[in-house]
């Protein structure tokens, strides 16, 4: 997260006083535990998975996912999340294996849209994809994710992993309206889904940084470390999501659309094919339009 927030300039939106302060961000992953580095700002916990009360997660990518959106980095600075401040709704919808049905996550998306006044939702992040794009049960679940946006909020999807070949980006991110997210800095094997879509929709629409990014874990419960790393668009997706929560906290009344624009205006060009790039990585900085 130290070398992921330098690439994305998140430090120097801290630095105007912009922390996601105020902005309620819904997660829909493998659930979320009480970890120190955002448990009092955990305002909503569902389970659509087992039905069960309290916050946990049995698998870790949601707890993964939620730190490097909002964690504050009370256990270690060097591990704080892009919007340190903003608050937090979980919606678990994937199992024990990170595996999960379509149903869970379209009722979590609509769970969301029936309680976005109650805890002030703004974003809603989904670290989440299909095997592959192509199954006619996905058009239900893009159809979710755009009635999400058609309500207001920002809806920011992971690209998904399948790249690194033509028309690899997974449902619901080959959504023509959501903003899809890829991974800037791939190590290894090239997994980042690339555009277009089978629809031909130019996709992904922004990178940010997925690789080998150490964040909040599940261990530390059981006595183990309290963070560990993880790679894949899965961990880009909430830098993009912790960037709305800034600018939100600076400029409330933005719409969704407006914010996807922004992003379009503002990142910074990698000089790679829009299929791999989208406009490019995600510069906090211009995105804000913070002067300096």
């Amino acid at each position: 997260m130290n070398r992921a927030r330098k690439i994305i300039h998140a430090e120097e939106a801290w630095r105007y006083g912009l922390t996601g302060k105020g902005i309620t961000a819904a997660v829909l992953d493998t659930g979320v535990s009480g970890h120190p580095d955002y448990s009092p700002r955990l305002l909503c916990f569902r389970d659509l998975v087992n039905g069960r009360l309290g916050a946990y997660d049995d698998y870790g990518h949601g707890t993964h996912v939620t730190g490097i959106l909002a964690g504050n980095g009370k256990m270690a600075s060097a591990y704080r999340g892009v919007a340190p401040e903003a608050s937090i709704v979980h919606i678990k919808v994937l199992d024990q294996n990170g595996n999960g049905k379509r149903e869970d996550v379209i009722n979590g998306i609509r769970w969301v849209i029936r309680h976005r006044h109650q805890y002030a939702i703004r974003i809603l992040n989904i670290s989440v994809g299909t095997v592959k794009e192509g199954d006619l049960r996905d058009e239900k679940l893009v159809e979710a994710v755009e009635d999400a946006w058609d309500a207001g909020l920002v809806v920011v999807v992971a690209a998904g992993n399948m790249g690194p070949l033509p028309q690899s980006i997974t449902a619901p991110g080959n959504s023509r309206k959501v903003i899809t997210v890829g991974s800037s800095d791939e190590a290894g094997p090239v997994y980042s889904g690339r555009g277009p879509t089978k629809s031909c929709i130019c996709k992904p629409d922004i990178v940010a940084p997925g690789s080998n990014i150490t964040s909040c874990s599940t261990l530390w419960q059981k006595g183990g470390r309290p963070y560990c790393q993880k790679s894949g668009t899965s961990m880009a997706t909430p830098m993009v999501s912790g960037a709305a929560a800034l600018l939100l906290s600076k400029e409330p009344w933005l719409t969704n659309v407006e914010i996807k624009m922004r992003l379009r205006e503002s990142a910074t060009d990698l000089g790679l094919e829009h299929s791999r790039q989208g406009w490019g990585l995600l510069n906090i900085k211009r995105f804000c339009r913070l002067m300096g």
